[in-house]
């Protein structure tokens, strides 16, 4: 028999979202998967040519462009921020939407005119990315990377501004921010590995078909 097709899911918020077109596509993970307390990372599923890894967001596309999985479910922020020209993007699976916006003081935001700027230090996440959009706009970016707790950086004087996923904008406002510019709209995307997908195409073609069935 061959190997199991791997699928790595992100842990947090898209993993909710996903469980349900898992199960519409036919697989569902074992017990262990939805326990708490559980320290696994790799799990089998209802079906014995397929098996789950639980990863970080970032990580889902480094798995699968690398080939340690063959197929993965992430963000498409993530996929502008890495572009790895070994991933194939088949199914907009519709859910996880949010935006990739900048965003920055209210009392800044207040006299700012965005089309005025020509060099801004932002804390983000997503430097490739935040780089690509100021460039194409003629804009210098010094880009602070940070993974998590970005409201914090206009707050403490790291950066005036931010740029990070925003979906109600609740967050931002808790922490006296505002949203003045999308840079991308986003949505959770299965994608597959380009040579396994070659390899290995009597497998994982009627997976991703599954998928496509699972999401109309």
């Amino acid at each position: 028999m061959a190997d199991p097709v791997i699928i790595a899911v992100p842990k947090g918020r898209i993993l909710e979202d996903a469980l349900p077109l898992l199960a519409r596509a036919g697989i569902e993970p074992e017990p262990a998967f939805s326990d708490e307390g559980s320290r696994a990372l790799r799990f089998a599923t209802n079906r014995p040519d397929i098996s789950l890894i639980r990863v970080r967001a970032f990580d889902v596309a480094t798995f699968v462009a690398h080939g340690a999985a063959q197929l993965g479910i992430v963000g498409s922020d993530v996929l502008m921020e890495f572009d790895y020209s070994e991933l194939y993007a088949p199914v907009d699976l519709g859910i996880g939407r949010c935006r990739v916006s900048v965003a920055e003081p209210v009392e800044l935001a207040a006299l700012d005119d965005p089309r005025e700027w020509s060099h801004v230090r932002v804390a983000t996440k997503y430097p490739a990315l935040t780089r690509r959009h100021f460039e194409a706009r003629g804009v210098q970016a010094e880009c602070v990377k940070l993974n998590g707790a970005m409201e914090l950086a206009p707050l403490l004087g790291l950066s005036s501004r931010i740029v990070d996923l925003v979906s109600s904008g609740k967050t931002l406002k808790e922490n006296g921010l505002v949203e003045i510019e999308v840079i991308a709209e986003v949505s959770a995307r299965l994608i597959a590995n380009r040579a396994a997908f070659k390899m290995r195409s009597a497998q994982i073609g009627p997976l991703i078909d599954a998928f496509r069935q699972a999401v109309r």
